[in-house]
């Protein structure tokens, strides 16, 4: 049966939350620790359905996972690793595409990898042929089937020069992950340098990787012939806390962030303050209230870091619903990340949809007729309605608008949701958040 959430909006938040492990780390260093000779631990992970997914792929694959829920420790034991069914992958996998990523370390580790029909969140085009021309480029030989597909490499797998034609974070952890165990030096330029790049190369360097980032985005990898296993304490979730901060600022609240990171969180908190929103931080985290007032128009872009990322678009375009004046955003990394307002228009909101990049500088969508720029107009009135979930942060964005609409919203699709935010529906009603959760 499906989950339904009843939200009756229109009351502040104000509160604590405690964010965790970051969901773009946490999952990619769980398949990393299939490289080592040895267990690893790793800690602050979040209780999230992409853990559950990894760990029910790793253990079919004979990784030993054990879970401190209280702690949010995992320890990690591969030394008994095979290779399994191809329809435990399918049946474990779900629409999760983390299995992209098993490939190299499972290669390393049992000479083959079995990749299904893959899901994910409805927001772009992301294909996994790029990943797939890699791991040939590293010398695997894939075999597509009606199922799937299957990667072996029979004779091992070496170091590559490549470059990458956009810093995607998927391709530059497929690199890492592969690079590592290969023989030679791989050379990877235009990689992603995210924060969760950084704790992934962390993880790995503790495992005995021997890693170099330069300044100008290129990463050298020399591999090495063995890895051991890693202690790790992982990042805080990023995008949860500018999540939480989004909600405090829609809904006129308060709310104190535990865990949140100022270093990691910068460019949004430039945006922050600039739309109207005020925070204070602390060794623990950082508190975000609104500030008084109307909130301030504004002219936004994301970009790969160091800029403002595609995942606090969607919170910050609710956000933007209540400011007085025309915003603009362009989206510049997913191309069709402005599915979920739709809904917010049926809610009330004046947000027009352009094919043309209205940002500064013009991006690789716009001349291929994709709605990747957005007109806001405000301050609108929202008012309560029924929502399916499209895609996870698209989804959390519906909640936050649906807390401050007047009147009763009713949705579903929330086990999307699950995927990237912890016990999001205890957090909310701890905040203040007037909700029933029901199965339908």
């Amino acid at each position: 049966m499906a989950q339904l959430l009843t939200l009756q909006g229109g009351k502040p938040l104000e509160g604590t939350v405690k964010v965790r492990g970051a969901k773009n780390l946490v999952p990619k260093a769980m398949v990393a620790s299939l490289l080592g000779s040895e267990p690893s631990q790793l800690r602050n992970v979040p209780e999230i359905k992409d853990v559950d997914i990894v760990t029910s792929l790793l253990t079919i694959h004979g990784v030993k996972v054990d879970a401190d829920p209280a702690t949010g420790d995992l320890t990690l034991d591969p030394r008994q690793a095979y290779s399994a069914e191809h329809s435990e992958v399918d049946a474990h996998a779900g629409d999760s595409r983390i299995p992209i990523l098993f490939c190299g370390p499972l290669m390393h580790k049992t000479g083959e990898a079995f990749i299904p029909d893959l899901g994910g969140c409805r927001i772009g085009d992301r294909p996994i042929d790029y990943h797939l021309e890699v791991l040939r480029t590293f010398g695997a030989v894939v075999d597509k089937g009606p199922t799937g597909i299957h990667i072996s490499a029979p004779k091992g797998l070496h170091g590559v020069k490549l470059d990458l034609p956009y810093p995607s974070v998927g391709a530059t952890e497929q690199v890492l992950l592969t690079a590592v165990l290969a023989e030679g030096i791989t050379e990877l330029k235009n990689a992603a340098v995210e924060p969760e790049i950084h704790d992934l190369i962390a993880v790995l360097q503790q495992m005995g990787a021997i890693i170099t980032v330069y300044t100008d985005r290129t990463i050298r990898i020399e591999g090495v012939t063995k890895l051991g296993g890693y202690k790790h304490r992982a990042i805080p979730d990023r995008n949860e806390s500018a999540s939480w901060a989004s909600a405090a600022l829609v809904t006129r609240g308060d709310i104190y962030v535990q865990g949140a990171v100022q270093r990691d969180l910068s460019a949004f908190l430039n945006t922050y303050r600039k739309i109207g929103g005020e925070f204070s931080v602390d060794d623990d985290g950082i508190r975000f209230w609104h500030a008084g007032g109307t909130l301030k128009p504004l002219v936004l872009e994301t970009d790969v870091h160091p800029g403002f990322m595609t995942d606090w678009q969607q919170p910050m375009v609710v956000a933007l619903t209540q400011a007085e004046g025309v915003s603009i955003v362009h989206e510049t990394v997913y191309e069709e990340r402005f599915g979920f307002t739709e809904a917010l228009q049926r809610m009330g909101a004046s947000i027009q949809l352009h094919r043309e990049c209205l940002g500064s500088n013009p991006c690789r969508f716009g001349q291929r007729n994709f709605l990747h720029s957005a007109v806001i107009s405000g301050a609108s009135e929202l008012r309560g309605t029924d929502i399916d979930v499209p895609d996870l942060r698209g989804g959390f964005s519906h909640l936050i608008a649906a807390m401050a609409a007047q009147g009763t919203s009713r949705v579903t699709g929330i086990e999307i949701i699950n995927r990237g935010y912890e016990k999001f529906v205890d957090k909310i009603t701890g905040l203040g958040a007037d909700v029933e959760l029901s199965r339908v």
